[in-house]
């Protein structure tokens, strides 16, 4: 039998370094996380809107003996991870052997920084190797792997990697071996760190990133609007601890909304141009996995990276799926404040979509003024727009290069 999955925990890292409820009220307000991001690296300067994590410190918050071992991806994501379990009411302190309980990770880079680190030493400083550390901290699936060890999660430990899919895949997947009753418990999520050299001048050579100064960054992604000028590239970690449903009820959990159901394809087309066919035929199977009707759905947190050729294939695919639903439906890409986090955008996004179920409360796209007439036909949600919407359903669309595309949906608890 089918087994319903409970999201009871959920945690992630802010870019600004503030709590969870004020990075949703600001994300509701439309306030922009992202920055002027600068460098002086060498050859050629980096220059670039950005969304990092200044106040971020793996060594304070964790502990030197753990992050010595880590790159900055995994640290990241075990603090979102432990906000999540914590939130969930799990104690992080107890480390016993859990045999019902799993992780699950996305991350589009895994540990890409070290390997950058360690060579730009080798160039510059003669080093004749990279440290000893480097497979362990670079391994794309390092992330899961310390959050089982810390948490003692003894169930599996998974690491996905398909591209800006990655988180929500994890969680998909997790959401499957709930419901089929291979675990009661699984922390999913996902963390990158795409802010080193190597990966912004390899954007920027595909030239889809938005350009920027001080004054203008802020205002640099623009999803869905006739201005648009591409994608900003962001850092961070999010988390959810799913639950089978009676698991939750039994110890008195908590819970905040359900995970109904997921859909995962691959357009088979063309590695970097999005396909709507394949987009209809995920949402379609999410929809039927949750066994909900259209007319339930009242929110899309769409993946949205304002790039020229994403954000109208998206919104096709959305008027295909939901037909003359399509005009009532609420839409917004929320990158346009916490910027693409690669291979974690899904799970921030799961976050937000979840929140905004829990409050009956939609974020804008920020930064939208004049909607591109390709991206017309659905109920397009800007700044100051009336955004109090009670939800018995929402998706969150994760669609990434190589057609790999994850669709989550989500319903209220009550």
């Amino acid at each position: 039998m089918k087994r319903r999955v409970a999201i009871t925990g959920i945690g992630l890292i802010d870019p600004l370094g503030e709590s969870m409820g004020s990075f949703f009220d600001r994300t509701v307000k439309g306030e922009s996380s992202i920055r002027h991001y600068a460098t002086n690296d060498i050859p050629v300067p980096v220059s670039i809107p950005a969304v990092f994590c200044q106040n971020f410190n793996g060594d304070e918050i964790l502990g030197k003996p753990r992050t010595i071992s880590m790159d900055k991806f995994s640290q990241m994501g075990l603090v979102a991870a432990f906000e999540a379990w914590t939130n969930a009411g799990f104690d992080i302190s107890d480390k016993s052997h859990k045999p019902n309980a799993g992780v699950s990770w996305g991350t589009a880079l895994g540990g890409t920084r070290i390997y950058e680190q360690g060579l730009k030493e080798m160039w510059q400083n003669g080093r004749e190797r990279l440290p000893p550390l480097a497979v362990v901290m670079g391994m794309n699936n390092a992330c899961s792997s310390h959050i089982a060890i810390q948490l003692g999660l003894g169930n599996s430990s998974l690491s996905y990697t398909v591209a800006c899919s990655s988180a929500s895949a994890a969680i998909g997947e997790a959401y499957r071996r709930i419901r089929d009753g291979d675990a009661d418990v699984m922390v999913a999520g996902g963390s990158d760190t795409p802010l080193i050299y190597g990966v912004i001048r390899a954007w920027d050579g595909m030239r889809v990133l938005s350009p920027g100064n001080e004054e203008t960054s802020p205002n640099a992604c623009r999803p869905f609007d006739k201005s648009r000028s591409g994608l900003v590239l962001g850092e961070g970690a999010a988390a959810l601890v799913l639950e089978d449903w009676d698991h939750a009820v039994s110890r008195g959990a908590s819970i905040i909304a359900e995970l109904a159901g997921y859909g995962a394809n691959c357009d088979h087309t063309n590695l970097v141009k999005p396909d709507p066919t394949g987009q209809v035929a995920a949402m379609s199977l999410a929809l039927d996995d949750a066994d909900v009707v259209i007319e339930d759905v009242g929110y899309i947190n769409a993946h949205g990276t304002a790039t020229i050729e994403g954000d109208p294939s998206e919104i096709e695919a959305l008027r295909q799926v939901f037909g003359s639903h399509a005009k009532d439906l609420a839409v917004s890409s929320t990158k346009s404040t916490h910027g693409h986090l690669m291979g974690a955008s899904g799970a921030i996004e799961a976050v937000i979509t979840i929140l905004s179920i829990k409050n009956g409360v939609v974020p804008p796209t920020a930064n939208l003024k004049e909607i591109d007439p390709l991206c017309e036909g659905v109920n397009h949600i800007k700044v100051g727009d009336q955004n109090k919407i009670k939800l018995r359903a929402a998706i969150s669309n994760s669609f990434a290069f190589g057609g790999s595309n994850a669709v989550l949906v989500f319903k209220s608890a009550q």
